[in-house]
């Protein structure tokens, strides 16, 4: 019946967004039937400020130069404890509006073409090796309030487009924390320390950790610290927009 409940919710959801008047979450002007990608008009979705060059292996901040292989200053000395990360977009824009919406005003629909970005993004760099997709976990009071994990609904539209199963169980958040876009940048480490559980069928696995937005990477370093510490086999990790 739950399962049945929550069809007829979705289908409700896509109705009235066909049939009521809706508008671009990114300009604000009308949308049209047909020509839209979810509630974000053709045209603002193609103008994504995709990142297109070269990106920090360990943070995906973007790079001048054209070294695929380089680090960021700040990951030279302490680099994240991944094999690589990767960001879509940059955050701003157009892209700071859709997620925006996608996390806070309930546009959870967002979640097939923003993981379509992502997929993307992975074929690109040409590594789909990994045995689970796990998503960012968030605190369950948190989860409670906003209705849903929108990494979790990232990570389970790209298990659904690469083919690698979406895993929930491999990390949960323990410890609430300070939401970390209100921290200065040196506070963040210290806010996420032992935030995060592993479980032990995390050994030998290799991991992609999925999240919406990666600014400093610190929320990646501790889950990927904690998957590792499980014995991991590789963790990489995978965000929708890097904020710098």
């Amino acid at each position: 019946m739950q399962s049945i409940a929550g069809a007829l919710s979705f289908l409700g959801r896509e109705a009235a967004r066909i049939v009521l008047p809706a508008w671009c979450v990114a300009c604000g002007v009308e949308l049209p039937w047909r020509d839209r990608t979810a509630s974000c008009c053709a045209s603002c979705w193609k103008a994504l400020p995709r990142i297109t060059g070269v990106k920090c292996t360990s943070c995906a901040l973007p790079l001048a130069g054209d070294d695929a292989a380089v680090r960021c200053i700040a990951c030279q000395g302490s680099p994240l404890p991944v094999e690589w990360c990767e960001a879509s977009c940059h955050y701003r824009g157009s892209m700071e509006r859709v997620l925006h919406a996608f996390k806070f005003e309930r546009h959870d629909f967002f979640d097939e073409p923003l993981a379509g970005l992502l997929e993307e993004t992975m074929r690109v760099r040409g590594d789909l090796g990994f045995d689970a997709i796990v998503p960012v976990p968030m605190f369950r009071s948190k989860r409670r309030r906003r209705g849903y994990n929108q990494a979790e609904l990232l990570a389970r539209e790209l298990s659904k487009k690469s083919g690698i199963r979406c895993r929930t169980d491999l990390l949960i958040r323990i410890q609430a924390g300070e939401t970390q876009s209100t921290l200065a940048r040196k506070e963040r480490r210290a806010n996420v320390r032992n935030a995060f559980h592993a479980s032990h069928r995390a050994a030998e696995r290799a991991l992609l950790l999925v999240d919406d937005i990666t600014t400093t990477g610190e929320t990646l370093r501790a889950c990927a610290d904690e998957l590792l510490r499980h014995d991991a086999a590789r963790v990489c990790a995978i965000a929708v927009a890097k904020a710098v």
